[in-house]
């Protein structure tokens, strides 16, 4: 299915100050890439560690929020739609606190 999308940027962001103007559309790539140089920049040279672990749980809760309410709470849509197990699912909804 994403084989159509391979060379567009689907995960764009738009500038919260230019909602009603020109509409500036930015790769969510570039704004991973800008919020790890930052990242680096801030640490300054001090040993870094679960960096990975951090990076996805910085990501995973907001995409989990976002597909559960377009699927309106319905956990199998939302599976379907992130192609994950609805059990997979639930254990992530859990460790975010989506869910009890």
């Amino acid at each position: 299915m994403l084989e159509k999308y391979k060379n567009f940027s689907l995960l764009t962001t738009v500038s919260k100050t230019n909602l009603t103007k020109n509409k500036i559309q930015k790769p969510l790539s570039d704004l991973v890439k800008q919020a790890l140089q930052n990242y680096f920049f801030q640490i300054n040279n001090e040993n870094v560690n679960d960096l990975y672990k951090l990076v996805l749980s910085e990501v995973e809760k907001p995409l989990l929020d976002i597909v559960m309410e377009y699927a309106k709470g319905n956990q199998t849509k939302a599976a379907l739609i992130l192609s994950i197990n609805r059990g997979t699912l639930r254990k992530k909804l859990k460790k975010y606190g989506i869910i009890e």
